[in-house]
């Protein structure tokens, strides 16, 4: 409906524009809104206060010229002139009605759309370093890149959700090294563990797996584990020079090989476990992308070459460096160190040329909000490899922090005091846990509530939704209770007699879900739909309570059986393109 006033609007500015009453040249925006107040109407336009100054008169005399030029309707029963100009229109009831039939005909499908045209884009989201279970923090950079991903689907986008795998470098090597640790430990060998260590019950089990496999071959004496290597912090000296004398000290009692069997064991294992646990959690990708790849293939290589060529890497003090201040970045980043190996940023260089060479026409990545410093490197890269910058864009997710009680819960991967996601969901369960992390919009600090996540309230909002999806199943059990059945084509038939407010902003409501599931898409806001969905569920229930939905009379009763179907049709909908069930019994 928004669209066709819109074009009722266009038709009288060209009026207009004829009339040398507008500019001929006048390219407006047209801005159809739902409007707050029923007594102004069903949706409003504030288009003569915009193009009051180029016509050269008041808004609201503007307004009237415009309403005066305005095309018949049969869908428009009254125009009127609010304020200092607005225009507002009244629905006919044909027109309100309609949307029960779109629901109902097109199920599944209602709200779907090819907004996307196709074009290819690749959603980058969790990405967690595979050092440790997955935490509650990282659950809400999950949820909302599952739930971005699947509304950009449901928009008409070709959608590549894609993990990418930091299987390589410092962090990896203090993994594999803690669980060799560990695994001298259970030989009998005593030392102290490093504080920069990794210490989560985890590692023990993935030491075991190297027990399993090596048996006895893999130890070594404590006095040699530890010869030359730096004291650690607790000991006066640098927690970073001890851990990283142990990694070379690994690689080289153990062999190159027989370590990177003990990196592959502990790699494995963790991002076994990050995958099993987000396939439970209702996410899954397309594509795990090793980061080793990038090298292993030559990626890197390319990458900084075609950099080179375009001259956008120098040398410095034996090592490289990428000019991205020339690109508005606040200092050039390293490349390759002075030693000859390169740097993480290579690799997300290596990466992003990659996803481009691969042929999507968008990238998004879905970062944690502590990341926010990538985003001016990341830019000045696809500008230097001479990539469009609107191909690109980013999402910041602030980690949400869980309490129990008033008592905040304190993670660190690397103590291994952490509440994991795994544990989350067996706490509050998927639903609850999905519709909570994208109830509010990403950018924004949230504070995860258990005891409301649990609550069977209406102040739990999943609660609430599925509770109105229940009681749409539970009236169609009632009426088979009564001996009756439901005609729906009588029911349709027969929706202009529902003419309650109640029952109008049922519909109304249904008929703004289509334009709710574009806009979530496109702007990358699940957070509206999770809002939206509260306000159907809270007009459902009101309608539910104020009126009886199983009249005796026929009529009456098949034509709000169909808007009680439709209502549960378009919950089920939402609900699902935010990973949470629509239960028919609560």
């Amino acid at each position: 409906m928004k669209e066709h006033i819109a074009e009722l609007i266009a038709g009288a500015i060209d009026s207009l524009k004829q009339q040398e009453i507008l500019p001929a040249d006048l390219s407006p925006r047209i801005m159809v809104e739902n409007t707050k107040d029923k007594a102004h109407g069903d949706f409003a336009t504030n288009i003569a206060l915009m193009l009051a100054k180029p016509a050269g008169c008041a808004p609201r005399d503007l307004a009237q010229k415009l309403v005066d030029a305005l095309p018949e309707s049969s869908n428009v029963t009254q125009v009127d002139i609010a304020g200092p100009g607005f225009i507002n229109f009244f629905a006919s009831a044909a027109t309100i009605t309609a949307v029960v039939a779109d629901v109902l005909s097109q199920k599944e499908s209602f709200g779907l759309s090819n907004a996307g045209g196709n074009q290819k884009i690749q959603v980058e989201f969790v990405s967690a370093n595979p050092t440790g279970p997955l935490h509650v923090g990282h659950g809400r950079g999950a949820a909302y890149g599952a739930t971005v991903s699947d509304f950009l689907a449901a928009a008409g986008f070709d959608v590549h959700r894609e993990y990418y795998v930091n299987d390589a470098g410092r962090q990896m090597d203090i993994l594999a090294t803690s669980v060799w640790l560990r695994y001298l430990e259970m030989k009998g060998i005593a030392f102290d563990f490093p504080s920069n260590g990794y210490k989560g019950g985890y590692i023990l089990d993935i030491a075991k797996k190297v027990q399993d496999q090596f048996a006895d071959s893999l130890i070594r004496d404590a006095a040699d584990v530890f010869a030359g290597v730096p004291a650690d912090e607790p000991q006066g000296g640098d927690k970073e020079l001890h851990i990283d004398g142990l990694i070379a000290q690994a690689k080289a009692l153990l062999g190159t090989e027989t370590y990177e069997q003990v990196f592959d064991i502990a790699l494995e294992d963790i991002r076994g476990d990050i995958e099993q646990d987000l396939g439970e959690f209702g996410v899954r990708y397309q594509e795990w992308f090793s980061e080793r790849s990038l090298t292993r293939g030559g990626d890197v290589e390319t990458a900084l070459k075609k950099l080179t060529d375009a001259g956008h890497i120098y040398e410095e003090n034996g090592a490289q460096w990428f000019r991205s201040t020339a690109f508005g970045d606040d200092k050039d980043r390293c490349v390759v160190r002075d030693n000859g190996m390169t740097t993480y940023f290579a690799s997300d260089i290596a990466y992003m040329h990659n996803k481009f060479e691969r042929g999507f026409d968008k990238l998004l990545y879905v970062f944690g909000a502590d990341h926010h410093g990538y985003l001016p490197r990341l830019k000045a890269v696809c500008q230097a490899l001479g990539y469009p910058l609107e191909k690109l864009d980013f999402r910041l997710v602030q980690f949400a922090i869980l309490y129990r009680g008033s008592e905040r819960v304190q993670m660190s991967t690397r103590s291994g005091s952490f509440v994991t996601l795994r544990e989350l969901r067996g706490e509050v369960g998927n639903d609850a846990a999905r519709f909570f992390y994208v109830s509010r919009k990403s950018d924004q600090h949230m504070d995860f509530d258990l005891d409301l996540a649990k609550s069977q309230s209406k102040d739990n909002p999943v609660y609430y939704i599925q509770y109105a999806h229940a009681r749409v199943c539970s009236v169609m059990r009632k009426l088979a209770e009564h001996g009756w059945s439901f005609d729906q084509s009588a029911g349709l038939a027969a929706l202009e007699k529902l003419d309650s407010d109640y029952e109008k902003d049922l519909m109304v409501a249904l008929a703004r879900y289509p334009e709710v599931l574009e806009n979530c898409a496109l702007n990358y806001e699940p957070h509206v739909m999770a809002q939206f969905l509260k306000d159907l569920a809270s007009d459902f229930h009101t309608w539910y309570n104020a009126l009886k939905v199983l009249e005796d009379d026929a009529e009456i009763r098949n034509a709000r059986l169909a808007l009680s179907e439709a209502v549960g049709q378009v919950l089920a909908n939402g609900l699902g393109l935010l990973g949470v069930s629509a239960p028919e019994e609560m």
